[in-house]
């Protein structure tokens, strides 16, 4: 068992019941974290409540295909490795994957040791990412901190209430009526719908945008169909 295998954390999304077995099989001995799924409404489950690294995904599935699953994911989570695997071995079908973002495709039936070693080489791109300067969350100044000593903005109680709780979500992402709910609760805004909150976001990611830059990737975005993801790493500061 690689040490390196056993923290990486593994979604594999496969349609076809024993190929779902034998790879999820193969990946567990060699240590990987692996969650198998059949479809991309099973992985979007998934990922509101376990914190992922990459994904090994079929193109062929059940509703939404691999294309669309690797487009969503790469748009909302750009830090995951997504390794496409497929029997259609056509120069336009690896195309339109690598166009949908994945970072490899291979071609079914996949050699173990190549899948594995993919993966290994994937997760070390995902860490060299990760760690990116983080950014401090001051519960004590209602603030938050860029990478810089000198990069700071003011929250409202609603902004920071949001904020901690998408800092300490699984893969940084809240579903929008969990939000609407904890800010009723917590903040101080009584009643929070979702127009509301799409207010909110708004404001607050203009405040983010200051930390990170007009050019820099969104740090605060919407999941399509779920709600909002924290995008930078946040230490929380009581």
């Amino acid at each position: 068992m690689s040490q390196t295998a056993a923290q990486i954390r593994i979604a594999l999304v496969e349609d076809d019941p024993l190929l779902r077995k034998e790879l999820h099989f193969h990946l567990k001995q060699q240590g990987f974290i692996v969650f198998a799924v059949q479809n991309g409404k099973s992985l979007d489950q998934l990922l509101m409540t376990e914190p992922l690294d990459a994904l090994v995904l079929d193109l062929s599935l059940p509703g939404d295909d691999g294309i669309a699953i690797a487009t969503r994911i790469r748009e909302n989570m750009p830090r995951m490795g997504i390794v496409m695997l497929t029997a259609r071995t056509a120069l336009p079908d690896r195309l339109r994957g690598y166009e949908a973002g994945a970072d490899v495709y291979l071609s079914k039936p996949v050699a173990p040791e190549e899948l594995t070693s993919t993966l290994l080489s994937l997760a070390r791109r995902v860490k060299k990412t990760d760690e990116a300067p983080a950014w401090t969350l001051d519960l004590q100044a209602r603030s938050i901190y860029g990478a810089e000593p000198w990069q700071k903005v003011f929250l409202t109680n609603s902004e920071q209430t949001l904020l901690l709780a998408l800092t300490q979500a699984p893969s940084h992402i809240l579903e929008t009526d969990m939000i609407c709910e904890l800010l009723s609760q917590r903040s101080d805004t009584s009643d929070m719908g979702k127009r509301a909150l799409e207010s909110l976001v708004s404001r607050l990611r203009k405040k983010l945008e200051s930390l990170a830059g007009i050019d820099a990737p969104p740090a605060l975005k919407a999941v399509w169909g779920i709600g909002y993801q924290l995008c930078v790493p946040v230490i929380v500061k009581a």
